[in-house]
């Protein structure tokens, strides 16, 4: 039975989200098909390499541990680690930068710019949002008047403040497509509903998962609605995003789970395992 380094903060104190319960669940699930422990993301880089795998769930905005985080990264790629979801992401695992190439590419996405002199390709508005790119979780987030914005230094998005109505979250194992929730109420992000995606829908999400080539893992496209009934990319998470079991009905959890067990029978599938864990096993 393959051996997995489950890394997840069960501790940490997200808003509007029960990182630990949600962890809970998945481990006992993942525990009847896979050989299984748990650590908290700083101890992932030194206990790695006596697992088939390192699977990052809920570990919290990398941000806090930025250094470290990093240190875990280039290890792993020397070594040769799987890790899950794979490193090569091009979305929130590698920073904020995606929005301003998918701006300037044409995606449909909040307009996005990461200098000052280039609000300019920005739609005119009463005020912008202004976040770090490394940022997440809405931290280091304000609204400023386009007279404020001169103060604003580098390593920073962009955006015009957009008036929506709902956001969606569109959620993904490997390239399948799972279930949607959204918010019906802006200001209360995080109290979701399963939403009916349409086919027009389906075809905004699937265009991001497709862009960002990960072969295998989880990902989540947010979107919001605009009051013309567009749907613009919010984020597209592909580092450690939060699934939001809990507001799905059984049915639906008992298929992601599976989905997850087969993503990661095939992920560990791809290649087989190093030297050193074969010796072991």
């Amino acid at each position: 039975m393959a051996e997995l380094l489950y890394v997840t903060d069960l501790a940490y104190p997200a808003r509007g989200r029960r990182y630990g319960d949600e962890d809970v669940f998945l481990t006992a699930r993942l525990r009847e098909h896979f050989t299984l422990a748990l650590c908290h993301p700083l101890d992932a880089r030194a206990m790695m390499d006596r697992f088939d795998a390192v699977v990052v769930r809920n570990s919290g905005p990398s941000l806090h541990h930025r250094e470290e985080h990093q240190a875990f990264r280039d290890a792993a790629l020397a070594a040769g680690v799987k890790v899950y979801n794979p490193l090569t992401g091009r979305g929130d695992m590698a920073g904020k930068q995606y929005l301003v190439d998918l701006t300037a590419a044409g995606h449909p996405v909040i307009p996005t710019v990461d200098r000052v002199e280039d609000v300019d390709r920005l739609p005119e508005s009463p005020s912008y949002a202004v976040k770090p790119k490394a940022g997440a979780d809405s931290i280091g987030l304000e609204f400023l008047p386009r007279a404020e914005l001169e103060r604003v230094g580098r390593g920073v998005l962009i955006q015009p403040e957009v008036d929506f109505r709902y956001e969606v979250s569109f959620y993904y194992v490997d390239h399948r497509f799972q279930y949607a929730l959204h918010a019906p109420d802006p200001a209360r992000r995080w109290v979701l509903e399963p939403y009916q995606a349409s086919a027009a829908d389906l075809g905004f999400g699937q265009r991001f998962i497709e862009w960002n080539t990960l072969a295998h893992g989880v990902q989540r496209v947010d979107a919001c609605r605009t009051r013309d009934g567009d749907l613009l990319l919010v984020e597209l998470e592909d580092h450690n995003p939060y699934l939001s079991l809990d507001r799905v009905p059984g049915p639906t959890r008992e298929a992601f789970v599976a989905a997850l067990v087969d993503s990661l029978r095939g992920f560990l599938a791809v290649t087989p395992p190093r030297a050193g864990r074969a010796a072991r096993a």
